[in-house]
């Protein structure tokens, strides 16, 4: 017979050393992720994994042809691209869960474009539930030129501290 008397009811997933907790970060902190360059293939990878194969992100010739004036990605792959590159970024924290986006496409991507994302705790607020707090990551995905080409907010439910002492919600 197995034991489960050493077993935590309540376990805190093990943090990596330059992850932080919501008792470690405070409003305002920022975050820089790496550079990932797109490619014509990164492109139609998400189009085939999704199944969306319009035109204009897959059809070279229709995609001249259109206000685009070339293949560009998908909105979607951007968000994705934003969210991946987040977890390469300077500011991380513990596996937790995501609650949402609140995200706008500003400019077309197209293969060839350099981009990375700057982010910050735009807004952050302790939980009734005990061992998480909610952060709110207001986030710039950023061409090569400088160009925000996407932008928004992700909230995001991350662990407190397992020696913090939850205190009351407002």
């Amino acid at each position: 017979m197995i034991s489960t008397s050493n077993i935590d009811a309540n376990p805190t997933p093990p943090k990596k050393p330059h992850e932080r907790y919501f008792d470690d970060v405070t409003l305002g902190d920022e975050g820089m992720t790496p550079d990932v360059t797109v490619t014509k293939e990164m492109i139609r990878a998400y189009a085939d994994l999704t199944g969306d194969h319009t035109p204009v992100h897959v059809d070279e010739e229709f995609a001249i042809a259109s206000h685009f004036g070339g293949i560009v990605a998908h909105g979607l792959f951007g968000l994705s691209l934003a969210d991946g590159l987040k977890t390469q970024g300077t500011l991380q924290f513990p596996p937790g869960a995501s609650l949402g986006w609140n995200w706008d496409f500003l400019k077309p991507i197209r293969a060839g474009d350099r981009l990375h994302v700057k982010y910050r705790i735009g807004a952050m607020r302790q939980t009734k539930k005990p061992g998480w707090g909610i952060v709110n990551l207001a986030s710039e995905l950023i061409n090569q030129d400088g160009e925000v080409v996407q932008k928004g907010e992700h909230k995001l439910m991350i662990l407190r501290r397992p020696d913090a002492q939850q205190r009351p919600s407002s």
